[in-house]
């Protein structure tokens, strides 16, 4: 089955100031595209071509680098369009704000931790907030990795990521990733990264 770019919930410039509508549209347009385009080629005429994408993912440390990195790329873009929106940010509320304080001391505990996975990732890379076993935990992964590969470090859910490959930021905020994370915290879905949290248990 041929893989398609799933199109943007809202519109490119919706998120801004936090992030701008021309970084928006290359990311998904151009980015995100590309991803799905080299999966295709990738997989096809081999006996993954009829994988789903999350069956490709699980396995991803025994698949070709092409696969591997254009289906991760595949992957966390189109979770990371859904955890973003308009009229966002904010705090969790409910069982994730409560497992949340319960895991890190405190909300701004857990935002000082995720920040530093995600400045601290060396080049390009994906900082994440992950369930596993009824914990929360936070991790980083390279390139277009994810904690549900076999590879990862850290492995489980993932319920919240930010992408740190400077094209996610680098025309509003050039080398300056510390000012886009903060940025990011603006247009989080809440809603939806809690109803990911919730089914993950």
């Amino acid at each position: 089955m041929a893989f398609t770019l799933p199109a943007l919930p809202y519109a490119p410039a919706a998120l801004e100031p936090s992030i701008d509508a021309m970084t928006m549209q290359i990311h998904h347009d151009k980015h995100h595209q590309a991803y799905v385009d080299n999966l295709n080629k990738a997989v096809a005429g081999t006996p993954n071509e009829n994988k789903s994408l999350e069956e490709l993912v699980a396995v991803a440390g025994t698949l070709p680098p092409a696969i591997r990195n254009n289906g991760g790329g595949h992957w966390n873009h189109s979770f990371f369009w859904l955890i973003l929106a308009p009229n966002a940010g904010g705090k969790p509320t409910g069982k994730l704000a409560q497992s949340i304080d319960a895991d890190f001391g405190s909300f701004d505990a857990f935002k000082e931790k995720f920040a530093a996975a995600a400045t601290g990732r060396f080049g390009s890379g994906w900082a994440w907030l992950v369930e596993q076993d009824g914990k929360l935990l936070i991790s980083s992964t390279p390139n277009q990795d994810n904690p549900l590969m076999d590879v990862a470090e850290v492995k489980g859910t993932p319920i919240l990521g930010v992408d740190v490959w400077e094209h996610a930021y680098y025309l509003k905020y050039q080398n300056r990733r510390p000012e886009y994370l903060a940025a990011f915290w603006n247009v989080v879905n809440w809603q939806e990264v809690n109803k990911r949290y919730e089914a993950s248990l």
